[in-house]
């Protein structure tokens, strides 16, 4: 089987998109499938069973695997909505954003629960929640998973941002880059995503204010999802079963080879990005993320709730978004 990567930017995102023709949409079977995700500890479903072969062995050798990766949320829905890729992982609320507008995506099972942290400088005299009041917090992007974990642990604090009219403002800043904005005093604290809670940690002397047990939903909190193109799963219901089999093998292997798949991980990431992680950030990291191909559908509708009410979207109607149908067919017949 032939195996491809490919390292998507928002520059090369429509060089690369364009003239793509969609896997599959002819009406005839799939010849390629197109895996995206993000070189993060979040997408290590994907990167396990990219590294373990489980999508060649599952998917068979007549089935070309092309892999990408992507910086953001939004540069992958863009992929998928003009049919770069057809399946991958992304946290949930870039798809229920592109979702609402264009109803043409699906997410077929969870990835990954957790691995989303509340970090702030020591020096910021911030001990509670309420604290946060007036200060500055880093997320990822506006409209990012964290931030809209972050509305909702400030709204069960009576609290919110300053865009909806509260008093903590937020400051969009590339989690690997939020080291320097703790070290600068540029912000007070970060609502952000693993490996780079414990980098604050680390090399900015961050506390950890909130774990994955108590942000936002808790260890419930969805922080990925397996998305794809309905079009694609709706023509190759065989090839989508193949690639959640991939998935609930690559979980599995993750919760109980938690050492092995740390030593997958950043061997990939190294030849992916040219980054070297330190094991030891990656252990520490791993254990505040949960990987599971398990959802929990009323917190991604209140997800979409919160996302309507920053002003993100005109509408919180998901109904039809998930689809599990697929993942039960692959799990009855384990």
């Amino acid at each position: 089987m032939k195996l491809r990567n490919m390292m998507i930017t928002l520059a090369g995102l429509g060089l690369i998109t364009t003239g793509c023709g969609t896997s599959g949409s002819n009406g005839e079977p799939a010849e390629e499938v197109r895996i995206g995700y993000f070189p993060n500890l979040t997408h290590i479903s994907t990167i396990i069973a990219l590294e373990n072969g489980y999508f060649e062995e599952e998917l068979g050798e007549d089935i070309t695997i092309d892999t990408r990766t992507f910086p953001d949320g939004g540069v992958f829905m863009e992929a998928m909505g003009t049919d770069a890729i057809d399946v991958g992982t992304v946290g949930p609320t870039p798809v229920i954003n592109n979702y609402i507008k264009n109803p043409t995506f699906e997410i077929i099972a969870g990835a990954v629960n957790g691995g989303a942290v509340l970090e702030v400088r020591n020096d910021a005299g911030i001990d509670s929640v309420e604290d946060l009041d007036g200060k500055r917090v880093a997320i990822p992007t506006i409209g990012s998973t964290q931030d809209i974990m972050l509305m909702k642990e400030l709204q069960d604090h009576g609290m919110d941002v300053n865009s909806s009219g509260g008093t903590v403002n937020t400051v969009p800043q590339a989690p690997a880059d939020t080291a320097a904005l703790f070290l600068g005093n540029d912000v007070d604290a970060a609502a952000t995503q693993e490996p780079w809670g414990i980098n604050l940690e680390t090399h900015a002397d961050a506390k950890l204010l909130l774990g994955p047990e108590e942000f936002a939903w808790g260890e419930d909190s969805t922080n990925t999802v397996l998305a794809a193109r309905q079009d694609f799963t709706e023509e190759n219901p065989e090839l989508t079963q193949a690639i959640l089999s991939a998935y609930v093998r690559a979980v599995d292997f993750i919760n109980e080879n938690p050492d092995e798949a740390i030593d997958l991980f950043i061997n990939h990431i190294q030849e992916i990005t040219g980054k070297e992680l330190t094991r030891d950030e990656i252990e520490q990291a791993l254990e505040r993320t949960f990987p599971t191909y398990e959802i929990n559908e009323d917190i991604l509708t209140e997800m979409a709730s919160i996302i309507k009410e920053a002003g993100y979207s005109t509408s919180d109607d998901i109904d039809g978004l998930i689809n599990l149908d697929y993942l039960q067919e692959v799990l009855n017949e384990q």
